[in-house]
């Protein structure tokens, strides 16, 4: 009979509303399976917080370095603004703890190949939160979908419709390339594109358009793609923080039935809404129920299967691949927004200015230093 594997040593970079609002309550829920060491936080008014919230026996830095150093996690969750995050999870891995990052996980197909140098050195992963991912009707979806269950999958639309607003804006780093990577393309609705990814696999071919309809920001406020998949289904993607009814959507039309979701910041089994052709027989229906199981998408939900990929030494979902499916995926909108042209799947490497910076240097979108 095997021993349970020990509690791992956990510590958080950034004591924000996302560190304490979702991955704080994650590792309550795991607490037989990992132990919270250390915070890092520049601020150390908010650290002090964090760690009145957290624990006494959680240990304070505000310097990473000093953390990794001095704690020696096994595991790191890092919930900083994106800019830092390449730097941090490079340092983390470098220092043999595993990485499991907010999104996006660094803000160019570049980065993500520092990244994925840095695992191959020190052996450790990097995942990102993409916690739509784990919800069990999410899985039930993907699993339905991938055995023909719906029938061939023919059209999708992938829905982000948020209002953020001028206060949300005056903080300095959301809107600019150099901070955040883009606007609600990297921002916001990367939740529900990498979904449909997830859901209905390699897309072959993308078309696009990105404005600024709003607000005075350097990146855009709203964008839309059209994407072609590998197995020929076609699908619309809508990015928006200027929609006053705020709403996220995935809608697939299969040869056999709609798959509906329709949330807003997370979701459950009933939020996934299964319709049938006129053809279909109704004791086939029957399999499309939602499992018995309720696993709501969330925080915990993918820390648990982090956790699980940790104890058996494999690659963590939401790493690898996984991560660069989103990140290629938001690069070449842009490139066809900014563009005007179809861009396929592969051709941004090494050499293209999408490769580096999600703006290209485009005359119209980049900051005039990078013009």
């Amino acid at each position: 009979m095997s021993l349970p594997a020990p509690r791992r040593r956990v510590a958080v970079i950034g004591t924000g509303v996302i560190v304490t609002g979702g991955h704080l309550p994650a590792l309550r829920a795991h607490a037989e399976r990992v132990e919270l060491v250390a915070a890092v936080d520049l601020d150390e008014g908010r650290l002090d917080a964090f760690r009145q919230l957290a624990g006494a026996r959680v240990a304070g830095f505000t310097s990473t370095e000093a953390m990794l150093d001095e704690a020696r996690p096994d595991l790191v969750l890092i919930g900083t603004p994106p800019a830092l995050h390449r730097e941090q999870t490079v340092a983390a891995l470098e220092a043999g703890a595993w990485v499991l990052c907010e999104k996006p996980l660094c803000l160019s197909q570049a980065e993500l190949d520092d990244i994925a140098a840095a695992e191959e050195a020190s052996g450790a992963y990097a995942a990102v939160v993409f916690q739509h991912r784990y919800g069990s009707g999410a899985v039930h979806a993907r699993d339905l979908i991938a055995r023909g269950e719906l029938g061939a999958p023919l059209v999708a639309h992938c829905q982000t419709t948020w209002h953020r607003d001028a206060a949300y804006y005056a903080e300095p780093w959301r809107g600019r390339w150099a901070t955040e990577g883009g606007g609600p393309t990297m921002g916001h609705g990367i939740h529900q594109y990498d979904l449909l990814l997830h859901l209905l696999g390699e897309w072959e071919e993308i078309r696009a358009m990105a404005a600024r309809l709003v607000h005075e920001i350097e990146s855009e406020d709203v964008s839309t793609a059209l994407v072609r998949f590998r197995d020929g289904a076609l699908a619309t993607v809508v990015n928006s923080v200027l929609s006053p009814q705020e709403v996220s959507r995935i809608r697939i039309d299969c040869a056999d039935a709609t798959v509906e979701l329709t949330h807003l910041y997370g979701h459950g089994n009933d939020d996934w809404v299964y319709t049938p052709a006129p053809h279909v027989d109704p004791e086939r229906v029957a399999a499309w129920r939602a499992p018995a199981h309720h696993v709501p998408s969330s925080h915990t939900a993918q820390l648990g299967a982090f956790l699980d990929a940790y104890d058996q030494g494999v690659r963590p979902p939401g790493s690898g691949p996984d991560a660069r499916a989103a990140v290629e995926f938001a690069a070449a909108l842009y490139k066809a927004a900014f563009t005007g042209r179809p861009v396929r799947a592969g051709e941004i490497g090494p050499g293209d200015p999408y490769y580096t910076a999600m703006h290209g240097g485009h005359p119209d979108w980049a900051p005039k230093e990078h013009a």
